[in-house]
């Protein structure tokens, strides 16, 4: 377990690490030079536990990874496993990690890492599609997937093949440096045991004062960083030969890192655009046409080629769209003078005819929500839905229905579906099919609201959507309410340009918005 000035949760995760009982015969709490009291707090644990070995570095290293390899060189046991001072380990991951990886007689055994959000508690799990069943995997190639799960610390790793083959982690202040070590240990071709169990909770922060390295994404260094760890982890897969995991780990970069940038890209400065823009440009050139043939149609793929075809940023709103998951691709929607679909009139090059043969249900479609009052009073409100055409291939599938769904934010949890009816309409030259239905705050309450659509077509098929905000849906609303006396509703577009509601009722909802707004504004300023 490694930390730095974090007293506040390193007895927390020690406590979850020793609560795994015997299968835990050593816990080594690394602390890289703490100035706080952490210290002070694991000597005294120290003192009251035998299985609590502490190691203090005289200096501090500036990341995660030295103090990392300090604690493997420090492993005494024939497993280990890795622990960052303000998650947690949930009872009995290591037992299940340990027997699934004796049990296989595997070098690595991996479970399901769950992030936290804190204070909220929502719980989302990283890389699902990994460990949905038990699995035994002979050769990471069998399994390119895997590329996607860079972290270090859901993973039981046998500790002589960690030092057979010399994995270790970068020294210093190297931010994702896990995307390396990872990179290293697939290179190495382990024999690797998959459990769907929870093994490791990582708890995301976002109202520190100080943000985690990988959540503090607001300057450019962030990015040049993230970078130059999946330069490297490409570099080593290729070295030893893994062709086939080193091109998974470029699709990979661009379904995943340039998509979660690039959609945050409107919110940034000018000067942070055109830094981002250019470095990018000058990562992409080192892919080659096997990248970019992967799946052309992929959306990472087309903000690649966007990006490529242009020296300046452009077209944002668009690229930003596209980057959501799942993406979303607004009109205009340009031909050539032969009918063939790309992006625009300005990039005739980027051609989009791969998406004339992709299933519908895997088509970047776009459904645009706006929020209207309804009634003399505007005691109502209203959830009008636009379906756009899609080079055709909308009306060919033949959009039938939507379910509509709100999420609270803060649990994850759904309320009640509305199935709705979609009506043939028209915009401008286009086909549009849209619906309207009744937008109830009351029987929401109070709390953040994410939009979720399911669109069904003719053939019984469905599409998972989000819903881009129109423009004029960010209107404040207060209504009357016979219950709450008040209510108050903010439509409003996330980072990628979905809808959401705030809704607060009564008095002490109109403080709590107040409150929030304040606090926003604290951390912006």
């Amino acid at each position: 377990m490694i930390g730095h000035n974090d007293a506040a949760h390193v007895g927390d995760a020690v406590a979850s690490a020793l609560a795994q009982g015997p299968a835990v015969g050593e816990v080594l709490a690394v602390d890289d030079c703490s100035t706080d009291e952490s210290a002070a707090l694991l000597s005294r644990l120290a003192e009251r536990e035998p299985r609590l070995r502490v190691l203090r570095r005289a200096v501090n290293s500036g990341g995660c990874g030295t103090p990392r390899n300090t604690g493997i060189d420090a492993a005494a046991l024939p497993y280990v496993m890795f622990l960052d001072s303000d998650d947690l380990l949930p009872p009995g991951a290591v037992d299940a990690l340990l027997t699934a990886a004796t049990g296989a007689g595997a070098e690595v055994a991996a479970g399901l890492c769950v992030r936290r959000e804190l204070p909220s508690g929502r719980e989302q799990p990283w890389q699902q599609r990994l460990f949905t069943t038990p699995a035994v995997v002979a050769d990471p190639a069998g399994r390119p997937r895997l590329v996607h799960d860079t972290l270090c610390v859901n993973k039981l790793y046998r500790t002589a093949f960690l030092r057979e083959h010399g994995i270790r982690f970068p020294e210093g202040r190297f931010l994702y440096e896990d995307f390396v070590f990872t990179a290293r240990v697939l290179a190495a071709a382990p024999r690797l045991a998959l459990i769907p169990d929870r093994v490791y909770l990582w708890h995301v922060r976002r109202s520190a004062e100080r943000l985690s390295l990988s959540l503090d994404r607001d300057r450019i260094d962030n990015w040049t960083a993230r970078t130059e760890a999946c330069a490297q982890a490409y570099d080593i897969l290729l070295g030893a030969g893994r062709e086939e995991l080193a091109r998974a780990a470029r699709a990979k970069f661009l379904d995943h890192e340039l998509r979660m940038y690039a959609k945050e890209l409107p919110l940034r400065d000018e000067a942070y655009r055109r830094a981002w823009w250019a470095h990018t440009r000058s990562c992409l050139a080192r892919f080659d046409a096997a990248d970019w043939e992967r799946d052309p149609a992929a959306p990472g793929c087309l903000l690649g080629r966007v990006i490529m075809a242009s020296p300046e940023p452009r077209d944002l709103p668009r690229l930003r769209e596209l980057a959501a998951r799942p993406a979303r691709l607004l009109p205009p929607y340009a031909r050539t003078p032969d009918a063939n679909p790309v992006w625009s009139p300005d990039l005739p090059r980027i051609t989009l005819t791969p998406l004339l043969t992709r299933p519908p249900a895997t088509l970047p479609l776009t459904i645009e929500a706006e929020v209207r009052p309804l009634g003399p009073l505007r005691g109502t409100l209203r959830l009008h839905l636009t379906l756009y055409e899609l080079y055709g291939r909308v009306a060919e599938a033949g959009p039938r229905d939507l379910d509509v769904t709100w999420h609270r934010r803060e649990t994850g949890e759904p309320a009640r579906r509305t199935r709705t009816r979609l009506a043939p309409a028209t915009t401008g030259d286009a086909p549009t099919w849209t619906a309207d239905l009744p937008l109830r705050p009351a029987a929401l309450g109070t709390g953040t609201w994410d939009l979720r659509l399911a669109l069904r077509f003719a053939d019984g098929t469905h599409r998972d959507l989000t819903a881009h905000a129109h423009p004029a849906t960010t209107r404040r609303h207060a209504l009357p309410s016979a219950r709450h006396g008040l209510l108050l509703i903010h439509p409003y577009a996330t980072h990628s340009g979905s809808l959401a509601l705030r809704v607060a009722t009564g008095p002490g909802g109109a403080m709590s918005v107040l409150r929030g707004r304040a606090e926003r504004f604290r951390r912006t300023h």
